[in-house]
């Protein structure tokens, strides 16, 4: 799909065909961030569909999808570029063999034919005849001295290499940034992006998430488990589950053949839904004293939003 022809009608109608249901606000953002050429930071909860915005945003302009997962104690070396010092050093062996000259040697070996791409630089770099969509995913989660690194290359698109000299992007990638609110991301790296809060879906939204990605399923099931995620989210757990979380649970469902929800199912598949033992062991108790009205949850799904 040609960026240039894109309205925001068009970039919501592109995502609901790659099975991503998204709401006119977040369609705008992205419109916005392809138009303006700005970076995007999502966030929101866990699994609610952040990661996935770029993913198939990729899909839909035909395009490379380079991502960058962030973790503490991530360097700039490691998102931009290493050297091969192993093939370096063979290459200087081999020419000493040879009688080479050794600092006309250690010229040719810093060139990029012993570069080692990192995602920034592949993304900088990026010859195809579109532009690239560049994830940074869970920027919360890398150090602040990296968070800093990122506003230079963000602002320019280019780097410089001492050995080889600056590589400026001859096309501006797409760039998303994710970020589970872990930490603060600074004030300087948000300037410089569009911004987008995804919370989790109503009722409505869950449901056609469902169907969408699980056109097989039941009506009758579907509606359950989004009634049910719907008044989970609602109560008191440690970590509340997410989109990807109810996705894992109707295929889990599914699988087991199942056509619609009871006590016993929910029991047997609450591993599907929470990943904390004492969210496993709240949600127990809850069904045990019957203060989560499971029934009730089922027989009105959509009161839950009043």
């Amino acid at each position: 799909m040609n960026p240039k022809k894109l309205t925001i009608d068009k970039v919501q109608e592109a995502l609901r065909k790659q099975q991503y249901i998204c709401d006119r606000s977040l369609a705008t953002v992205v419109y916005l961030s392809i138009t303006l050429g700005k970076p995007v930071l999502l966030e929101g909860e866990a699994g609610v569909g952040k990661t996935e915005i770029a993913k198939v945003l990729a899909d839909v302009l035909e395009t490379r999808l380079i991502r960058l997962q962030c973790y503490e104690g991530l360097d700039a070396n490691t998102a931009l570029y290493e050297w091969n010092y192993p093939k370096q050093m063979l290459r200087i062996k081999l020419e000493e063999v040879g009688g080479k000259d050794r600092a006309a040697v250690e010229t040719e070996i810093f060139t990029e034919e012993y570069l080692v791409k990192r995602p920034l630089l592949e993304a900088i770099q990026s010859d195809g005849p579109m532009a690239p969509v560049l994830l940074i995913d869970e920027i919360d989660r890398a150090d602040m001295e990296f968070e800093a690194f990122l506003l230079e290359v963000l602002s320019d698109f280019q780097i410089t290499i001492p050995e080889i000299g600056t590589i400026r992007a001859s096309l501006r990638p797409y760039v998303f940034l994710t970020s589970n609110r872990t930490r603060e991301i600074h004030d300087a790296l948000k300037r410089r992006c569009l911004y987008h809060w995804i919370d989790y879906p109503t009722f409505e939204k869950e449901y056609e998430i469902v169907m969408t990605k699980f056109p097989q399923v039941r009506d009758h099931l579907a509606k359950q488990i989004c009634a049910f995620m719907q008044r989970v989210r609602q109560m008191n757990f440690y970590k509340r589950p997410g989109v990807a979380e109810t996705l894992d649970w109707a295929c889990a469902l599914m699988a087991l053949s199942r056509q619609e929800l009871d006590q016993k199912t929910v029991e047997e598949t609450m591993g599907c839904i929470f990943k904390y033992r004492e969210d496993l062991h709240h949600l127990k108790e809850e069904l045990a004293a019957k203060r989560l009205d499971f029934e009730q949850a089922l027989k009105e799904p959509t009161e839950l939003m009043a």
